[in-house]
């Protein structure tokens, strides 16, 4: 599960619990500061985690943004990321109307001990009295720092202003490479963006 302060919408169909979808801070404070907004205005979709199911993965998403606009009407925009180093393209947010306005910079990643380790996980890891440095350093002396994957950025404005702020970001829907139309049938990972893991299943729109 993220840390941090978190939103979950439970999910049901025919009485029966399939999942969840859960919004939350966002990995950095400044996720929304780039659109005018305060950190208090804005959100990450953080994952989508169901089994199997009826509706399309876009109707869950929609109506679970209906919910978290009604419970926090204070929130103006979410965003979310489809990470391309694993397959992941955004299909669930072309189908829900979200705007595609390109890629977010390359985050970094560590490789200690043979096991590479996204930046933000590993200093989550670490004891608070330690630098990331300090315990790289303690953790393995032949440590490495690479560049992460740069992920697409999708957003998804809650109101008509911040509709009409953001439509000239929007930019085409990214393509699967070797593809006509990129399509929305993914099975996330559990790295970036709203990402379930890997042993949960997804629709085929």
């Amino acid at each position: 599960m993220p840390k941090s302060k978190l939103a979950k919408i439970g999910v049901w169909e025919n009485e029966k619990y399939i999942g969840c979808v859960i919004f939350g801070v966002g990995a950095t404070s400044d996720l929304v500061k780039s659109y005018g907004l305060k950190p208090i205005e804005g959100c990450e979709l953080v994952r989508v985690a169901l089994t199997s199911h009826i509706s399309s993965v876009s109707r869950i998403v929609a109506i679970a943004l209906k919910i978290l606009k009604r419970a926090f009407s204070g929130l103006r925009l979410v965003v979310s990321f489809a990470d391309p180093e694993h397959g992941h393209i955004g299909g669930i947010y072309k189908a829900g109307g979200w705007l595609y306005v390109g890629n977010s910079q390359a985050s970094e990643e560590y490789i200690v001990n043979g096991k590479r380790w996204h930046g933000r996980a590993f200093r989550a890891s670490k004891p608070s009295a330690l630098t990331t440095k300090q315990y790289l350093q303690i953790a393995d002396p032949n440590y490495k720092i690479v560049a992460g994957s740069s992920k697409f950025r999708y957003l998804m404005p809650l109101d008509a202003e911040m509709k009409a702020k953001i439509e000239p970001l929007r930019k085409p829907y990214p393509k699967r490479a070797g593809s006509v139309d990129s399509g929305t049938a993914e099975l996330h990972s559990a790295r970036g963006g709203a990402n379930p893991t890997s042993a949960l299943q997804f629709d085929t729109e």
